[in-house]
């Protein structure tokens, strides 16, 4: 007979809460790992109710949804946490957030609406903005052009198991050319295929048709994570939760 854990089984979970942060400045550089275990210090110290996993090893609830790559910045990162008690959802990104190193910000937290379904089902589009410092708008614009115009881009992406061809093309939804000081910003929409076309395939991608190859290193930012609509815009993933208009079953309790 396998051996049962001892003590009693983990409070259940009462509440789910969807959370918008952000990674900023030197943080763009963290990895996954390290947003994560700062995520988690910061649930303890903020004194959030968290619910968890039955079994030898307990863990809290959280799941984490399409992390930014390392080296880019992003203002929609999304995780889900389930709660033992319930809380108001203000309370707890105020508490969050005050709790959080400079660079992690809490922009907002939501109750999971009934009957909406999972999260990740709603991230299926990154909008993306790419600063190429030194490059000319003008040259930038015609390789987007190119690239648009092409049906296939075969570029080397690395993954876990070595370098992998794969077609950088076939994910990128729209893109467009502005100018800032001093460089040219590409605007870019990219289905999450799997693999994931990131930041730097799309720079392969034009490098593959143009030719062109930026003299310093990008900084890519994540503006909006989302599914596609109609128009081709990135929607908030959080705006079904809000419509449910879902109500706290008893009173909240502080964080």
């Amino acid at each position: 007979m396998a051996r049962q854990p001892d003590g009693p089984p983990p409070p259940p979970t009462v509440q789910k809460l969807r959370l918008r942060y952000t990674k900023r400045g030197p943080l763009r550089f963290a990895s996954h790992r390290d947003l994560a275990r700062a995520l988690e210090r910061a649930l303890r110290r903020a004194q959030v109710p968290m619910a968890f996993s039955a079994g030898f090893s307990p863990h809290p609830k959280i799941s984490y949804m399409g992390a930014a790559p390392t080296g880019a910045a992003s203002e929609a990162e999304y995780v889900e946490i389930g709660l033992s008690a319930r809380c108001d959802p203000e309370a707890v990104r105020v508490a969050l957030d005050a709790s959080l190193p400079p660079g992690i910000d809490v922009l907002e937290c939501v109750e999971a609406g009934e009957g909406t379904g999972g999260l990740a089902e709603r991230l299926d589009a990154t909008r993306w903005r790419i600063d190429l410092a030194g490059v000319d708008p003008a040259e930038l614009g015609d390789a987007v052009a190119a690239l648009l115009a092409a049906d296939v881009v075969t570029v080397a992406k690395k993954t876990k198991n070595g370098p992998r061809d794969i077609d950088a093309r076939a994910a990128v939804v729209s893109a467009s050319v502005s100018e800032g000081a001093g460089c040219a910003i590409l605007h870019v929409v990219v289905r999450q295929l799997t693999p994931t076309v990131r930041p730097d395939d799309v720079l392969a991608a034009l490098a593959a048709v143009a030719d062109l190859h930026p003299p310093l290193p990008p900084r890519a930012v994540r503006e909006a994570q989302g599914r596609l609509d109609d128009s081709g815009e990135v929607a908030d993933p959080l705006a079904q939760d809000r419509e449910a208009g879902s109500r706290c079953q008893g009173e909240p309790q502080p964080v």
